[in-house]
């Protein structure tokens, strides 16, 4: 779906007027109608309003453009398993699992790799085959990357 379609859908199913919008987000009703016939796309900060008053992420509101990842651990991201920050906004760059209540779980990329591949070797994924997996993939993610 497109940002418009997108937008329009949030208000109506939250019962919102495009009054209501403009009012809880600061901007004019034009503005709002602007946005759901796809003329215009709301700003950063606006976006950031509209994820906490719909309660989504802002990849959904422009229509989930591209695929988030978590940046600890590699899991493929939807809007049910993004981690929120202390005061309930929505953080796109972590899986709830790897980061809750504005702290990581995982303290060190040895403990996430034990746990990993703990989890998710099998018959076909023998533990030494996960291992050597992760510790490929791993340090490639922002939160383990070390500056050059």
């Amino acid at each position: 779906m497109e940002p418009k379609e997108i937008l329009l859908e949030l208000r109506l199913k939250n019962g919102f007027s495009q009054d209501d919008v403009a009012e809880k987000v600061h901007v004019t009703r034009q503005a709002v109608s602007r946005w759901e016939t796809g003329e215009t796309v709301p700003n950063t900060e606006t976006l950031k309003l509209l994820s906490r008053l719909y309660d989504v992420s802002i990849n959904t509101l422009l229509g989930s453009p591209r695929q988030l990842i978590c940046q600890c651990c590699g899991m493929p991201l939807d809007e049910a398993s993004l981690s929120r920050e202390p005061d309930g906004t929505i953080n796109e760059e972590y899986c709830k699992w790897c980061y809750t209540g504005g702290q990581f779980v995982y303290t060190s990329l040895d403990q996430l790799t034990d746990f990993l591949v703990g989890h998710m070797a099998n018959e076909n994924w023998p533990p030494q085959q996960a291992r050597a997996y992760f510790e490929e993939c791993l340090p490639k993610l922002d939160h383990w990357r070390t500056p050059e």
